[in-house]
């Protein structure tokens, strides 16, 4: 799992590769001033990204999905929970991108049940009880990513995308798919601690990219 660090260069985005940033606010008092800081971090990311001197006009699909209709080489997707944020930026790669705070209070079996495959249900319920609640966290955010990378919401259903999972309660991969969305093999995943206390997922549908994580300035 990458080390986010403020970088000492303005990075170049290639074809190879997926930059996620992370903004952590120290004094953001609600989810409007966490927004309007998430915007102005995109704005001024996708204008270095584009060297532009203006950011570009940003849209949104008719699921939702923000997308620069100036830049259509540049994919981006963004997160945030509580006050921290994730965007994710790549070059032609629709991608999606998820953060989670562990300590959010959830009724996970119940909630596992009605979401999740039945495998992994079954298998949340194997795990030893004091780690269950982050597993089932990490498997919620890369289905979040994943529906986020297809340009879908969870209305699509969190239970038409599953995930094998290891000893330990973490996503191996993709392990079935409903055919609307690919096949498993498809898919890559990049699971994220960005901070202490939240998780993450980073997802696309292509070939394997190399992930750098970068921490954003407050004048980033």
């Amino acid at each position: 799992m990458a080390e986010f660090e403020p970088p000492a260069t303005p990075p170049v985005l290639d074809e190879h590769a997926i930059h996620v940033w992370l903004l952590a606010l120290e004094s953001a008092s609600d989810h409007r001033a966490v927004a309007a800081a998430a915007r102005a971090l995109l704005d001024r990311l996708l204008a270095a990204y584009a060297g532009l001197d203006d950011p570009p006009q940003i849209a949104r699909t008719e699921r939702g999905k923000p997308f620069a209709p100036s830049l259509p080489d540049i994919d981006f997707n963004l997160s945030h929970a509580k006050d921290h944020v994730l965007i994710a930026f790549a070059r032609g790669q629709p991608l999606g991108i998820d953060i989670e705070r562990i300590d959010r209070r959830i009724e996970i079996e119940d909630l596992a049940r009605r979401y999740f495959s039945a495998a992994e249900a079954d298998s949340l319920e194997r795990m030893p009880a004091a780690s269950r609640h982050a597993v089932f966290l990490r498997l919620w955010t890369c289905k979040e990513a994943v529906l986020k990378a297809l340009g879908e919401g969870i209305a699509f259903g969190l239970d038409r995308v599953s995930f094998g999972l290891d000893a330990y309660g973490f996503p191996t991969g993709v392990s079935t798919l409903d055919p609307d969305a690919g096949t498993p093999d498809s898919w890559r995943l990049a699971l994220l601690e960005p901070a202490p206390g939240f998780l993450g997922a980073l997802a696309w549908q292509g070939p394997e990219r190399r992930v750098r994580t970068f921490r954003a300035g407050r004048d980033a």
